[in-house]
């Protein structure tokens, strides 16, 4: 089976909550979600006392310690960011929550170079409904095939 959480996770943003801008050098645009986004998909998942969130200087990097709580489990994942241009710490730290949010699978299609074509407009299954259409297969698929097993062995 699909593991839940998972699915939860890394299931794809709304296009009205994705932005873009120009990435480094201009030479090509770069779609990005806000840390607001983050918290609210961790919200969602893991209910606001399911997740948390420390924060710490390593050298210039504001490294961000995000845990959740996987079923009484607890597991964190890292990540960290400069200060940024225009916001300083303040948007170092947002850089550094997407960053380790990513770990768990927040927006990690946003790098994936085929999620979007050159007028932004997202691939199939990099939609909400393409992924829980894909994502509803797939469980299907692996149902019937352990039913399957479970016949043949029996």
């Amino acid at each position: 089976m699909t593991n839940s959480y998972e699915r939860k996770l890394k299931r794809p943003f709304p296009e009205s909550a994705l932005s873009w801008r120009k990435g480094p050098g201009g030479s090509k645009e770069l779609v990005y979600i806000n840390a607001r986004d983050v918290m609210q998909r961790l919200d969602e998942v893991f209910g606001v006392d399911g997740w948390s969130d420390t924060y710490e200087y390593i050298g210039d990097r504001m490294i961000c310690k995000l845990s959740c709580n996987f079923g009484g489990t607890w597991v964190t994942k890292c990540d960290g960011a400069d200060d940024t241009k225009i916001e300083g710490a303040k948007g170092g730290i947002s850089d550094a929550l997407k960053r380790a949010g990513v770990k768990f699978g927040i927006g990690r299609y946003l790098y994936v170079p085929s999620a979007f074509n050159s007028q932004r407009k997202p691939a199939v299954w990099a939609t909400q409904e393409g992924y829980d259409k894909i994502m509803d297969e797939r469980e299907a698929e692996r149902t019937n095939d352990f039913h399957n097993g479970l016949k043949s062995n029996g």
